[in-house]
């Protein structure tokens, strides 16, 4: 079994945010909890283990001047070396974005010349402070300004609006982190291949850890029914965010968390340990049958080894 790791970036200035949203997807801190978090000072790096075989050596910066002058000097062959993802997060509500955009512009110079492959993700945090009718255009403004200032680097951005209150933060490193797994699209065909057996309406495979989403499809004859029904397009998101704090609720009783089922009027939901790493959703219309259960579940049994294969060759 081989092993990779891949080193992350997370920069922005001081009180971004930075920490709140790493401690909250990697550490399992609810909102509440990231009220007692101080800043970080320098760089605090974390190894995190992700589906096993990758290991995520997350580099969080402290964001301070005088952190970030030391990065961009002393430290830059050390910072900006073998690079695959800088996160750049930035605080919408700043009183000093040519600061922060500078600082932005100091980071994409070293990553052109340690890192030119990186990968980079900008999130326009705290989106909750903002008025609700104008965060749309916010966040148009904002990236396009980003994205001309980051052509001459050869970067193309790829940007989220995100606030630790809500299920924004689980879509933005549901794609920072699916864009380093190497076999992706194995997963994506494969849960396909899956769907033809159970013909459910979705099924979506959770990170265990994390409850990042790996991975999500529907029926083929359904996918035409789904966009009449206008599905709401952070449901993914939402559930990751109740079910994760639906498990520290668990742990908290001092129980271990497995499975879940709800059944529904019209739908049901199986939630189960598909491999070590992953969990699995399944959602399927109600159909009143007494065997249901044990099929799914005994279905979900059967893949394990299938999708246990294709996790050891990432």
């Amino acid at each position: 079994m081989s092993y990779s790791r891949k080193k992350l970036l997370l920069m922005g200035r001081s009180g971004s945010g930075k920490s709140s949203m790493r401690s909250i997807i990697f550490s399992n801190y609810s909102a509440f909890d990231t009220r007692r978090l101080g800043a970080t000072i320098d760089v605090e790096l974390s190894h995190l283990r992700f589906l096993g075989n990758m290991t995520l050596n997350l580099w969080d910066c402290g964001g301070q001047d005088v952190f970030m002058e030391n990065y961009f000097t002393n430290q830059k062959d050390h910072i900006f070396k073998m690079v695959q993802v800088l996160i750049h997060v930035f605080d919408v509500e700043s009183k000093s974005i040519n600061k922060d955009i500078e600082i932005f512009v100091k980071s994409l110079t070293n990553l052109q010349k340690y890192s030119p492959g990186a990968k980079i993700f900008v999130l326009l945090h705290k989106m909750d402070l903002v008025q609700l009718d104008k965060r749309l255009e916010l966040f148009t403004i904002m990236m396009d300004k980003l994205q001309k200032i980051s052509n001459p680097y050869n970067f193309n951005l790829v940007g989220f609006p995100t606030s630790i209150w809500d299920e924004s933060l689980y879509k933005a490193w549901s794609q920072i982190v699916c864009s380093l797994i190497p076999n992706i699209d194995v997963f994506n065909k494969n849960l396909l291949k899956f769907n033809e057996i159970l013909d459910a309406e979705e099924i979506i495979l959770f990170e265990k850890t994390t409850f990042l989403v790996i991975s999500s499809t529907a029926s083929i004859k359904q996918q035409h029914v789904q966009s009449q029904e206008e599905l709401d397009p952070k449901r993914f998101e939402k559930i990751s965010n109740i079910i994760k704090t639906y498990k520290q609720s668990v742990s908290k009783l001092r129980a271990n968390f497995y499975n879940l089922i709800i059944k529904g009027s019209n739908k049901n939901f199986y939630l189960d340990v598909l491999t070590e790493n992953m969990f699995i959703m399944v959602v399927l219309k109600s159909q009143q049958q007494q065997n249901e259960e044990l099929l799914i579940l005994d279905n979900i049994k059967n893949a394990r080894k299938w999708f246990e294969k294709i996790e050891n060759e990432n």
